[in-house]
């Protein structure tokens, strides 16, 4: 059956959250790391979330007004409307009302990671595990938006009968609901997929303004400050792996010459464009085997390689088994997840 708010320890609370005087150096309780957890809060200024801790699983915070302030791993970031923010696990932090706003409207999502999420995250990490996909376009934000209020009705589904309806647009705070059932579960993990998909195309597709805001990359160099053009082709790598780029197509989008733009990118995360392009092609591969029954030459041309030979070949040299035993390890990881809870 469904789990309601009052099941739960509280994954957002109020002013009283962090460590007190009796001892309580913890914080905030935050859900399960198997379960999904959902809800939209709208809050004042006395809000705030302290986790020394961090959180066993993931959280995701979609803001819709007002401002909050995230903090971990040293690293603070404000969020604005139409911001998105992810919070990896295991790592201490904090949220709160961003200082000078009037209040904070939110949704937000604890739950565990698709492998296949680093790389529509990845262009967008500004700290260890803190990741920011800023300045959302307009024409998005109303299907994301939408994408939270369906997954936050999948988690209430108990796969008997018609499946809830989203709350409206128009509820200012929303209880937690939790998935509980396997059917609920991955619903509402597709809905955050598809929250993911949707932000981080989108700004991928708008330019280098918005992709300047997301911060030092994930590569070997990641103090350094980021030219937004490399940004922006690592958005456009991830956004879509199986297109035939080059160099020279890449350094046109981004107004660079082919030298110049493969001097840069390489100087400042670590790698060749084309090494990128071959690791986000990889982790899409990936993705498609634990999410979908096609063939591995399927599979493979979905994901840019021409040889299905080739793509087997470089998909066990990454990951250590060939793409058949990949998919059979996910699907035998899945079986083991939770069943349901009363």
């Amino acid at each position: 059956m469904p789990v309601t708010a009052a099941d739960l320890p509280d994954p957002a609370a109020g002013p009283a959250a962090g460590p007190t005087g009796d001892g309580d150096v913890e914080g905030t309780p935050a859900p399960p790391a198997e379960l999904v957890v959902a809800a939209r809060f709208d809050v004042g200024g006395g809000y705030a979330v302290h986790r020394a801790r961090g959180a066993p699983s993931w959280l995701f915070a979609w803001t819709l007004a007002g401002g909050g302030r995230f903090r971990q791993g040293g690293v603070t970031v404000r969020a604005e409307p139409g911001d998105l923010v992810a919070l990896g696990p295991e790592l201490a932090h904090d949220y709160t009302v961003a200082p000078g706003a009037p209040g904070w409207s939110f949704w937000w999502v604890h739950c565990p990671a698709r492998p296949g999420w680093h790389g529509w995250l990845a262009p967008y990490r500004v700290g260890e595990r803190l990741y920011r996909v800023p300045e959302v376009p307009e024409y998005v934000r109303g299907r994301v938006e939408s994408a939270f209020r369906r997954l936050h009705a999948d988690a209430r589904w108990s796969g008997e009968g018609p499946s809830p309806e989203p709350v409206s647009p128009s509820h200012r705070d929303v209880v937690p609901a939790a998935a509980t059932g396997v059917a609920a579960r991955e619903l509402a993990l597709g809905g955050v997929e598809e929250v993911l998909v949707l932000t981080t195309a989108a700004v991928a597709a708008a330019g280098p303004r918005s992709a300047a805001g997301a911060g030092p990359p994930a590569g070997p160099r990641s103090g350094e400050t980021v030219d937004p053009r490399v940004r922006r082709v690592e958005a456009l790598l991830v956004a879509d792996p199986a297109a035939p780029h080059t160099v020279a197509s890449l350094a046109a989008r981004v107004a660079l010459s082919p030298s110049r733009l493969a001097h840069l990118f390489s100087a400042q995360t670590g790698r060749t464009p084309m090494q990128a392009l071959r690791d986000a092609r990889m982790r899409h591969a990936a993705r498609l085997l634990e999410a979908t029954d096609l063939p591995v030459g399927s599979v493979a041309a979905a994901s840019g390689f021409v040889s299905a030979f080739h793509f087997s070949r470089v998909f066990r040299e990454r990951f250590g088994v060939p793409p058949g035993g990949y998919r059979q390890n996910s699907r035998a990881v899945g079986s083991s997840s939770p069943r349901s809870t009363s």
